[in-house]
């Protein structure tokens, strides 16, 4: 018994100390803000990285917090994993995204860019450095049910936002609109076949699933609302110093955000995958397609509907001609490499980061 009561005291703790980290990390952002008034390259380096770092504590935040309450509520946890926490994982794109699209609405000049670089870097991150990160730590089983349904779904959502943009370098509100309405009907749908998902899955999704702790409903909102209101500032901050920093270093906003931006909201989607790929299921690559689902649809959809999001000239085309095909190239590969043999082995992965390494030579080159 004392056993088990130091175990459940063990998810108290780490939600705590997240809490200390967030704090600190808020008050480190408004200190060197007031601090920083001459606007040196260094303040705006300084601050860009710990927004970063609070976005993504935050983010986790929210996340232990909705997970928490929808145990208490008596959700499935299959449910959770496949709602909540989809969508926790990419509330740092969510809101980066958006924030980009408000200070377009603001006359901001490069947001728009930096707000679908942000989404195409997330998904050519995810699904090549990241998933090749994972797997070169372990192979991978992939489920031929994953692949068939939000593997192809995947590639979908990408390219349907890609043929939107494509068309008038321009993501209308309208066209935002379709693209979130998908999202929730693929959720919905995925809702309608809970039961025979839970029979395909049921021992990965348990496995997946984080323990809570015993903490109250009352604590649960308030960790809720308080990550939420972390990431909500963080997002902004971070928008604001990314280009901040490319006006400084003229480079093109698109690029800081596929980059810098790109990497830095991905992190939670490599914590989850990394701690899946030690159980060795194929948990670690649902995580990051279900991910890159969410992006391409929800993410920049909502930004979208905020602002109309305008491809500009100023980046040489490099997110339609350069960062655009290669996030495609990335898809298809990944998806090619799961379905060779339903597994993911070592030195795929390694083929993964080798691409991701090439395009940021690429990308450097034509900037």
């Amino acid at each position: 018994m004392e056993q088990k009561d130091e175990l459940m005291g063990i998810p108290q703790l780490i939600h705590f100390n997240a809490m200390l980290i967030t704090g600190a990390l808020f008050l480190a952002i408004v200190l060197m803000k007031y601090i920083g008034q001459s606007n040196s390259m260094f303040f705006v380096s300084f601050i860009l990285l710990l927004s970063l770092g609070l976005l993504i504590t935050s983010a986790d935040f929210f996340i232990e917090g909705a997970k928490g309450l929808a145990r208490r509520a008596g959700i499935a946890e299959i449910v959770i994993g496949l709602t909540i926490v989809s969508i926790g994982t990419s509330l740092p794109e969510i809101l980066v995204s958006g924030s980009a699209a408000y200070e377009a609405s603001q006359g901001q000049a490069g947001a728009a860019d930096f707000a679908i670089g942000s989404i195409l870097g997330s998904v050519l991150v995810q699904i090549t450095l990241i998933l090749g990160i994972v797997v070169m730590t372990r192979s991978v089983k992939v489920r031929p049910s994953w692949l068939n349904r939000d593997g192809v779904i995947m590639l979908l959502a990408v390219m349907l936002l890609l043929f939107f943009v494509w068309t008038d370098d321009v993501l209308e509100r309208w066209e935002g609109a379709i693209l979130a309405s998908l999202y929730v009907t693929y959720i919905v749908w995925l809702l309608m076949k809970r039961e025979a998902i839970r029979q395909e899955e049921v021992e990965d999704a348990g496995d997946y699933e984080i323990r809570g702790s015993n903490w109250s409903s009352a604590a649960y909102v308030i960790m809720i609302f308080l990550g939420l209101a972390f990431a909500v500032y963080s997002a902004n901050i971070l928008v604001e110093q990314a280009c901040n920093l490319a006006v400084r270093l003229h480079v093109p906003h698109s690029v800081v955000g596929t980059t810098v931006s790109g990497i830095g909201t991905s992190l939670p989607e490599l914590t989850i995958a990394l701690m899946a790929a030690k159980r060795s299921k194929g948990v670690a690559i649902g995580t990051l397609i279900g991910s890159n689902i969410t992006d391409p649809l929800l993410s920049i959809g909502i930004a979208s509907m905020i602002h109309p999001l305008e491809i500009s000239t100023e980046d040489g085309g490099l997110t339609m001609d350069i960062i655009a095909p290669a996030t495609v190239l990335g898809v298809l590969l990944a998806l090619f490499f799961m379905r060779r043999t339903y597994r993911f082995e070592r030195w795929e992965g390694t083929c993964l980061v080798l691409f991701y390494a090439i395009f940021l030579v690429v990308l450097q080159l034509n900037r």
